[in-house]
């Protein structure tokens, strides 16, 4: 995508969930964990600490490079688009203020599941509500919070086989005393 070039929104979806604070680097807080979050999201193997230093800004440029926008590692509009358009549902775990294209997507997933909320990519109470909901019905913990497991149970696919190791270690009457 490069710098003119307008992303595509899923329909309904609202643009303050595109939208962000410019983040610089050395900033802490809750939206440099957001940004880590999405960058991992993305492919980077960042530690999720909300401490924007020297290798998130690496991360953040390296992004910004391979979305043709400009390399200055300042989180602005563009990139928060960019960072928020492109994610793949259930790449991160979601949680009450997370806002993308990826809510969005858990959204139509809800609605699809007959729950009435809102499809504006935009992680509220009402879609936590809903999730909560989702999650009683499936016998899921009821966390509010969207897991690969509940991202699993909300498309239907059956959940994901357990590792060798944690399969022996379940079957291994040994383990348990």
């Amino acid at each position: 995508m490069s710098m003119d070039t307008q992303p595509e929104m899923l329909p309904g979806m609202s643009p303050a969930a595109l939208a962000g604070s410019t983040i610089y680097p050395w900033d802490t807080g809750p939206a440099v964990a957001e940004l880590q979050e999405l960058l991992n999201a993305h492919g980077f193997k960042l530690r999720i600490d909300g401490d924007f230093g020297y290798i998130t800004e690496a991360a953040v440029k390296e992004f910004q490079r391979q979305r043709g926008l400009r390399v200055d590692g300042v989180v602005g509009p563009k990139t928060h688009v960019a960072l928020k358009v492109s994610i793949q549902p259930g790449s991160r775990t979601l949680r009450l203020g997370h806002t993308g294209s990826d809510v969005c997507e858990l959204q139509g997933l809800l609605q699809v599941c007959g729950y009435n909320v809102q499809r504006n990519g935009i992680f509220n109470k009402e879609t936590r509500k809903a999730v909560v909901a989702f999650q009683q019905k499936h016998k899921l913990r009821a966390s509010g919070v969207v897991d690969a497991i509940t991202w699993h149970m909300l498309r239907g696919k059956p959940l994901p086989p357990l590792s060798p190791k944690t399969r022996r270690w379940f079957l291994d009457v040994g383990k348990w005393w």
